[in-house]
């Protein structure tokens, strides 16, 4: 019996470092550097969720937007949470204020907002952060 209770407490004490170590290292790999920017927004498609629609607009927003100079770190997300009615999210990241000016500018950017996000997208909230250091 102590030996079943020592196991137990050490494979907690495993579980709770090893959580600890994987924490600490998304936190300081993922960290928001001083000057970078992060741009975010959540939308609905005009398309039900998962319909080849909405899966060929995420595709082309990915591969359109990722090759627009100064884009970093881009994810493509599929809403989860109970408490948000959003459906999808893009995530992407600049190194600074100039890198995001300038793919607001892109060509390609606005290509794919005029003739993509304004046409397929039927609603959407946009927020762009820095650090507070």
């Amino acid at each position: 019996m102590e030996r079943r209770n020592f196991l137990k407490k050490a494979g907690a004490v495993a579980a709770v470092s090893s959580l600890a170590g994987l924490s600490t290292a998304c936190t300081s790999s993922a960290a928001l550097k001083n000057g970078e920017v992060l741009h975010t927004v959540i939308f609905d498609l005009k398309y039900p969720v998962g319909s080849p629609e909405a899966e060929k607009f995420l595709a082309d927003g990915y591969n359109i937007l990722t090759k627009v100079p100064g884009v970093h770190d881009f994810q493509v997300f599929r809403q989860v949470s109970p408490k948000n009615d959003y459906q999808y999210g893009f995530y992407m990241r600049f190194k600074n204020q100039a890198d995001f000016d300038s793919y607001t500018a892109n060509p390609d950017h606005t290509k794919f907002v005029t003739e993509r996000w304004d046409t397929e997208v039927s609603r959407f909230q946009e927020s762009d952060f820095q650090t507070m250091s």
